[in-house]
């Protein structure tokens, strides 16, 4: 019933300083950022694709796809921004689990937080570097913001962090577009008043010091569907639940009406190849309907270099230890339909 201290963590000026970003990935950095602040505001009609695995696990992997994601970027870059994950926490509903390359380099080790820390930012980097993509990530634990601000261009607030006080308030000093999504329990209102507490200025105690937030008026919604109190996922996807988000966005009065489809968690039931379905009925809704079109900005796809999960012992290179992911073959295939579909 008490704390051990094991070690002091390095501050997040002192691991930028070891690590520092180039004044050309910097440059980079600021060009994605405004590709896709733009696509959230309406200045833009590309669409956004946040796409990668479910968490990252090894930092040799996921440099492979995301130079495979680079190269497709290349042949779709007039319609649609690519963007990819590299969530280096991963939320474990019970605790147990591989919870993410910040907790754990090597997977098969036990956690080391300091190398994690260098891990998560050094992978992040490299996606900017070497491939010119600045990457999304999930933010698990606020005050782990000053580690990453200058290498993300796109945060999500997950389903089971979006009620919490600490994360609105955060989010409200972030200067990128930042996806709230949908509680579990599948609630839009909470997911909107979690918008509108972003947008506005907060003012709360953080990493020691009082502050206080501008706001952060590229805050929007992400739905990721619900489970129902008997455990059976809801998606929300659907036609009819856009329509309804649409009307209880306009009547929040919430800057920037922007929605981005996470097309696993509940909305897939986990089925990572229903992705590739529901893609496509969330691109159908938006030409068959204006106002869906001009909601609906993008979609999330879990995706790895080989399709299915694997435990942490099966050392297949480039396949999920977390949830199933979407193979890079019909990924690739997947990017290319939607970029036609736009």
């Amino acid at each position: 019933m008490s704390f051990t201290q094991l070690k002091k963590l390095p501050t997040p000026e002192e691991v930028r300083e070891q690590l520092p970003l180039s004044p050309r990935g910097r440059q980079i950095k600021q060009e994605k950022d405004r590709a896709i602040t733009d696509i959230i505001s309406g200045q833009s009609d590309k669409f956004l694709v946040i796409i990668g695995p479910c968490s990252a696990d090894h930092e040799g992997a996921v440099c492979d796809y995301v130079s495979r994601l680079a190269r497709v970027q290349e042949q779709v870059k007039d319609r649609l921004v690519l963007v990819p994950r590299i969530y280096t926490y991963k939320p474990r509903t019970n605790g147990d689990g591989y919870k993410g390359i910040a907790f754990q380099p090597d997977p098969e080790r036990r956690p080391d937080l300091v190398a994690g820390l260098i891990a998560m930012r050094r992978v992040q980097m490299r996606a900017i570097e070497e491939f010119g993509l600045s990457p999304a990530d999930e933010m698990l634990y606020p005050e782990n913001w000053g580690y990453v601000e200058d290498l993300l261009s796109y945060v999500a607030i997950g389903a089971r962090s979006v009620e919490d006080q600490h994360h609105r308030q955060t989010a409200s000093g972030f200067d990128v577009a930042t996806g709230m999504k949908n509680p579990t329990s599948g609630d839009f209102s909470v997911m909107l008043n979690s918008i509108y507490a972003a947008q506005h200025q907060q003012h709360f105690a953080y990493g020691g010091s009082e502050v206080e937030t501008s706001g952060n008026p590229y805050a929007h919604a992400i739905l990721r569907g619900g489970v129902n109190k008997r455990g059976v996922s809801q998606p929300n996807y659907h036609y009819e639940d856009i329509k309804r988000l649409i009307g209880m966005y306009n009547q929040m009065g919430l800057k920037n009406p922007a929605v981005i489809v996470d097309a696993n968690h509940s909305n897939s039931d986990k089925q990572y190849h229903e992705q590739i379905r529901i893609v496509h009925e969330v691109l159908h809704n938006r030409q068959f309907s204006d106002d869906i079109r001009r909601l609906v900005k993008g979609v999330m796809i879990e995706s790895y270099l080989e399709p299915g999960r694997q435990d942490v012992s099966e050392h297949t290179y480039g396949k999920s230890i977390t949830d199933p992911c979407l193979g890079w073959t019909d990924s690739k295939r997947l990017i290319y339909d939607i970029a036609e579909m736009c």
